[in-house]
């Protein structure tokens, strides 16, 4: 037998028993007549002891070293009182060693488990990475999360179906990564940005309750919480509103906290796009973070500073306002960082009013915009804000995206900087409403989810006179300002379906090149149809406590798209390149 118990799983009640442990030596200490090492495997570490008592054991862990696989058969004993380690689980007891097999020796790592190792050193030695307890931790973390939810779908009637990986290239807003055909040279298929159609093509099936936790693949840049490759908790439900299923799946996310973490998230409070980017300046909302953005445009329209006076005037534009409680603090260089910082935004200034004496008139604020404003302007202004003796105003005057998304992300960075952020909370919402469409960088319309969400309350026509005002029947949760999932109400009539293909600038040639399969299965009595896609990845990483995606992933890719460990991508042979029909142009700097 090579292993009767785990190390982590030791405790007071075993003591007295034989044990077989099997792992690796996480710390070795050499007393001259006693050696200890802790002993280390998934479920965490013990501690060893060997004693002259069984002197052909402690011979042996004389050349024992720091991770070497090793296999000890002992007894667990109690350890004196002075040596109990209250820092540990096993910290009550160890194992007295009778015998030691060293099953492989080690090298020296090239990864220091006691220091900071760079990204780069990690991933290149992933394997070694992943045995530190913090990785092993989230992996288990993230097994146990997969279970909770198979558990759940399970008993709340939904089948888990399988869908292709080998598929056809649709528009979900990233380039596709293509696989090469050798049956079919020249032909290419893509590999799924996610299961959307067919998962809405089990839904014509007549499979009412459909998940799978499923490989997606975007080709896109990526960022801390991006993978070209990552799993999604993929939902699609039959016969169901949109706030049915929100409410399933608050259900399953709530009970996810519960089991995981002991947290009571509580009911989801709902939240508009159009109030989130208002208030927030974003569509995915940190409610940890009190500050909030005060539309005062209408206070402004009057005002003469041309600064204030045109946005306030303008139907496009916006004037608003954070208050930050008790930052008048803040120095003139800090404030010159900030302007720095909403620069990146498109912002051309931030100007700001610090609040001295509330009942002090003109003469109780300190701002480079005073000049500007009368006394009943101001009045209204710190009525408007609710401002406090001690408070800093940071003011944003431009067209409305550019205001909304630079004092949006001042908001959070201000929440950071000055300790604002309630870091010991969770905040869920349900952010809903969103537009149907949005102007890409060239102005033309495309969908703000994706082209298969149905829009709520329209009909095609109406869609096609109007389609800016369009909302669609979309929703996003968000957890302490990541999205985590998001979904909708599909299309389910083949005229919607068209017409929004139509507004998006595909044709009917197009249509059917790419969506025939989808339009023709539309006609055959398919039903009202809404689902959801959560990202499992990031759910791991909030529910493990990081900020990297990479932590919670076994074998992860760098924002690069590279596997430092295996070397991937790689260049292809070129005989299977010749047998595929593809000839690679002339690689630059290889």
């Amino acid at each position: 037998m090579m292993r009767t118990h785990y190390c982590g799983d030791l405790n007071s009640n075993n003591v007295g028993e034989k044990v077989v442990l099997s792992g690796w030596v996480h710390k070795r200490r050499d007393l001259g007549g006693l050696i200890f090492i802790d002993m280390r495997d998934r479920e965490g570490i013990v501690q060893v002891c060997f004693d002259p008592k069984f002197q052909t054991a402690l011979d042996n862990a004389s050349c024992l070293r720091n991770e070497f696989c090793i296999q000890i058969k002992g007894q667990v004993v109690p350890r004196p009182d002075k040596q109990v380690n209250k820092n540990m689980a096993t910290g009550e007891i160890e194992v007295l060693a009778e015998e030691v097999q060293i099953y492989n020796t080690s090298e020296p790592l090239p990864l220091d488990f006691n220091q900071n190792n760079t990204e780069e050193q990690r991933l290149k030695y992933r394997y070694l990475d992943l045995r530190r307890p913090e990785m092993a931790q989230r992996l288990k973390t993230r097994a146990k999360i997969t279970a909770f939810v198979r558990r759940f779908m399970d008993d709340n009637g939904f089948l888990d179906i399988e869908t292709p990986m080998l598929t056809k290239a649709t528009p979900e807003g990233a380039r596709d990564y293509l696989v090469p055909s050798r049956v079919h040279k020249g032909k290419f298929y893509a590999l799924p940005q996610s299961p959307q159609l067919f998962k809405q093509l089990l839904m014509m099936s007549g499979f009412d309750r459909y998940y799978q936790i499923v490989k997606c693949f975007r080709d896109e840049d990526l960022r801390a919480d991006r993978q070209p490759e990552f799993t999604q908790i993929d939902v699609e439900t039959s016969f169901l509103t949109a706030s049915e299923v929100r409410e399933i799946m608050e259900k399953m996310v709530r009970g996810l906290w519960q089991n995981i973490l002991k947290v009571n998230l509580g009911q989801f409070p709902t939240m508009t796009w159009h109030e989130a980017m208002q208030r927030f300046g974003s569509d995915k909302p940190d409610l940890r973070n009190p500050l909030e953005i005060i539309d005062i445009s209408d206070l402004m329209k009057e005002v003469e500073f041309k600064v204030f006076h045109q946005p306030a005037n303008d139907p496009k534009g916006r004037v608003a306002v954070i208050r930050v409680p008790n930052g008048s603090a803040i120095t003139r260089k800090q404030i010159d960082e900030y302007t720095q910082f909403v620069s990146i935004y498109g912002a051309k200034g931030l100007l700001w009013l610090k609040v001295n004496d509330i009942n002090g008139g003109l003469d109780g604020v300190q701002s480079p915009i005073t000049k500007f404003l009368s006394d009943t302007v101001l009045k209204a202004l710190l009525q408007r804000v609710k401002a406090e003796n001690g408070d800093i105003l940071f003011f944003g005057a431009d067209k409305w995206q550019v205001v909304t998304d630079a004092l949006g992300a001042l908001r959070l960075k201000l929440g950071r900087d000055l300790d604002l952020t309630r870091l010991d909370e969770w905040k869920p919402l349900w952010v809903i409403d969103f537009p149907m469409f949005e102007r890409d960088d060239e102005g033309h319309l495309a969908a703000m989810h994706h082209p298969f969400t149905s829009p709520r309350d329209f009909t095609p026509q109406q869609l096609i006179s109007d389609p800016t005002s369009a909302v669609a029947n979309a929703y996003d949760m968000v957890i302490n300002g990541y999205e985590v999932g998001g979904g909708s109400v599909r299309i389910f009539e083949p005229q919607m379906q068209q017409t929004v293909f139509h507004i998006l600038g595909i044709n009917e040639e197009e249509q059917a090149e790419k969506f025939g399969f989808l339009l023709d299965a539309l006609k055959f009595g398919t039903p009202p149809h809404a689902g959801l896609a959560f990202g499992l990845d990031r759910l791991v990483m909030l529910l493990t406590g990081t900020d990297n995606i990479r932590d919670v992933i076994a074998f992860p890719k760098t924002t690069a798209a590279a596997c430092l460990m295996t070397d991937a991508p790689s260049l292809a042979n070129p005989e299977a390149l010749s047998e595929l029909a593809i000839q690679v142009a002339k690689i630059e700097n290889s």
